[in-house]
This record gives structure tokens, sequence and C-alpha cells, in this order.
């Protein structure tokens, strides 16, 4: 029996915790927190399979540098003196390109694809009851110009053999009566969850199994010799393991330099805001105009969004939440978001690698060690596929995807 340790207690790492404990892994869980918050709680809940282009797209560098001084906008980069992050936005610059594009999409769709049969695998299995629907998305626009816009996107994922539906404003008003759009793309292989309660039922069922859980703790520093790590040291005590996972998100390159190992990925902040009252609202959606996600949860209403590149913190910028608000009016006039939901706005950090392609696999530089990290906004659609993918690498089965495109060690 392999003894496994998993830093990290979000979606990613709880998922490689699933997957191992089924394979008969003895498996440990450490999280700095008690496993109840961040971007594994607060993100939209998406299923996404639509999402096959890479933040790291022609336009994405003219687009951010037009943004950076605006801290309100949806996409914003806090200029700072930061060897790391002028070292990820040069790799980000270069891998924005057409043919890193065309080259990524099937392989993102591939993942995602994976996942979302996962998570209906979960749901079959009845081991432990969660909220999910496969209900599609739409992606609604109010101008002609993104119309244009989504068009072209719609086509990649079309080309990818992915179900898309062009909707008029007719049909668009009687799937949603309270929507103000021109029309939308509807992304039929699109599913939708509810975090925190993925989240939580999650944790408890593997805890139930026998997965052991330090949460509260903070990794200190590795113990390894050679091509081998032995041990792990924390706040509160000394962990040895066969395998180590680290799954740790935004967090995972100060891991990594414990080691020597340089990983390229920087913090994306994301925030939401709830509305626990009715809202009319059917449909997950995207507002294309405002880069705002809109997600009928179990019980509440969730609008969340924008990308703030500003480093490891989770400082409340309530300009970023006031255009969450300010978005979610001009799509649902009927709608508005008050100052006490407001108030109760969060934010998660989402890893961001420079290519827009996760981590997955090992390292060149130890044999025991996998990451899986840097999924960027499509962490909650991948996690479970993920999971998956390093629990076959650890028990030296074939993976089920093709995974060189995620490969660590990969150059920028």
């Amino acid at each position: 029996m392999k003894n496994i340790i998993i830093i990290g207690g979000g979606i990613i790492g709880l998922s490689t915790a699933y997957y191992l404990q089924q394979e008969g892994c003895k498996v440990s869980v450490i999280d700095k927190s008690n496993i109840s918050k961040g971007a594994s709680f607060v993100n939209a809940g998406y299923i996404s399979p639509s999402h096959v282009i890479p933040l790291a797209a022609p336009g994405m560098v003219g687009t951010g540098l037009k943004m950076m001084l605006n801290t309100a906008s949806p996409f914003y980069l806090k200029p700072r003196f930061d060897i790391d992050l002028w070292r990820w936005a040069w790799a980000f610059k270069k891998s924005a390109t057409a043919k890193h594009v065309k080259k990524s999409a099937p392989i993102i769709k591939d993942l995602t694809i994976f996942s979302r049969e996962l998570y209906q695998d979960m749901k079959n299995s009845q081991l432990f009851d969660f909220h999910y629907e496969q209900k599609g998305m739409l992606m609604c626009y109010q101008t002609a110009e993104f119309e244009d816009k989504e068009a072209l996107i719609a086509e990649v994922a079309k080309a990818q053999g992915l179900e898309v539906k062009h909707i008029g404003k007719e049909t668009l008003l009687k799937m949603e009566p309270e929507l103000k759009a021109k029309g939308a793309f509807y992304y039929l292989c699109d599913a939708h969850t509810t975090p925190g309660d993925f989240m939580q039922k999650m944790h408890q069922y593997l805890a139930s199994k026998g997965v052991a859980f330090y949460t509260n703790e903070t990794v200190l520093d590795f113990n390894y010799s050679g091509s081998k790590i032995q041990s792990v040291s924390t706040s509160k005590r000394n962990l040895n393991f066969d395998e180590l996972v680290i799954a740790s998100g935004s967090w995972s390159p100060s891991l990594a330099k414990k080691l020597g190992i340089k990983l390229l990925v920087q913090a994306g902040k994301g925030y939401r805001i709830n509305v626990h009252r009715p809202t009319g609202i059917n449909y997950p959606a995207i507002l294309a105009e405002r880069n705002t996600a809109v997600s009928p949860m179990a019980g509440f209403t969730r609008f969340g969004g924008t990308m703030e590149i500003s480093g490891i913190n989770h400082n409340i910028n309530f300009k970023r939440v006031k255009a969450i608000a300010d978005a979610a009016k001009s799509f649902y006039p009927n709608i508005t978001i008050n100052k006490d939901e407001m108030r109760d706005a969060d934010c998660g950090l989402r890893p961001l690698s420079p290519d827009g392609l996760p981590f997955i696999g090992r390292t060149k530089k130890f044999k025991n060690l996998c990451f899986a990290t840097g999924h960027a906004m499509m962490g909650w659609s991948q996690g479970p596929a993920t999971g998956k993918i390093i629990s076959e690498i650890i028990t030296d089965k074939k993976p089920t995807l093709k995974i060189e495109g995620f490969n660590p060690n990969r150059k920028f």
C-alpha cells in the first residue's frame, strides 16, 4: 500500500485523494486552512467543455495593457517589482499565439469532458450526494461587436465537436424572461454544481473512508536526498511518505522553491457575490461584455468574475465587487444587488500558468513528486480528471488521456 501525501485541500487535492483512496492507497491531505474557503468554494461551479481557448490567446496581452490602470476592469494586473511576475508575463506573451490556441484547444476539451464524465459518475455512484445539473451555459451578448467575437469562439468549439446553438432574442427570452440581451450562444455541453456543497460532502466522505486530514497546518520544509523526497515538516508534525502531490493552487510555486524547482504560476483573484433570494434566473450564463458569470446554485444565485493579478492576498477591492453588481443589473434589469450582498462578497486565488494549461504529472528532479496545479479558471471544471490522472500515474497505470501538454517540466 503506497503512502501518499497531498498538499492542498481544494478541488484538485480532494479529487486526487478520492481516486487514490479508491486504488487502496493510504492518503493524507495537508491544508493551511480548515478546507472551508478559497477558490474551490467561491468559483462559478461551471464544468465547461465550452472553454476550449486558453487564457494565453492572441489579443490578451494588448487587452491586459489597456486595462492595467483600471482597478475595476475585468482583467487587472497590478504593476509591482517581482521578478517571478515578469518572468511569468514574458512567458505568457510568448504563449499568446494562434498556433498555441490551435494546439491547446483539443487537449483542454478532452480534459474537461473527461472531468464532466467523472462528476456524473460520482453523482451516479451515490457515495455522497451533491448538486449537479447539465443544462448547458448561455454566452449572452448585447452588442453586434460581441456577437461577432462570440461567433468566432463558437466556431472553435464546434470544430472540437462541441454542441453549440445560436439563440436569438425571442427564444432567449423564453428561456430567461429576466434577461436583457440581443442573443446568446448556447453551449449544451456544459454542466454546473454548487461548489461549497460539493466540497463539504466530498470532504466528509473522504474522512469517513480513512483519508487523514491535517488542517490549519503550514508546510515549512521537506527532507530529500538525491531524486527522492522522504518527508515533509509542517507547523505541527513531520510526515513520511512514498509519494508527494503538490496541489496547492497559487501557493504551489512557494512549495516548489523549497525543493529547488521553479514553477511559473501567478495568483489570479476572482470575486463572487451570492444572492440568497429569488432571482428568476434559470440557466448558467456568461455576460460577454462584462466578463461576468452567473450561476443558479442550490438555494441561491452566484454572480462572479474578474481576473486580478496582484499577488497572494485576499484583499477585497470593492470597485471590482461593484463592477460585478453593475454587470448583473445591466443584463438583468429587475435584479439589484444590495449593499449587504456586496459587503458579503468573497474572493479566491486561481493559479495561472503562463500558457493557460495546467501542470499535471511527475517532475524530472524527484521521482516521487507530482504537481497538479496551474488550472487558472478551469480548476473546478478539470478537478476530477486531474485527480484521476494523478492517481493513474502514481499507481503505474497508463493515463486515460494524453498528458504531454500538461508536463510540469515544459519550457517557456
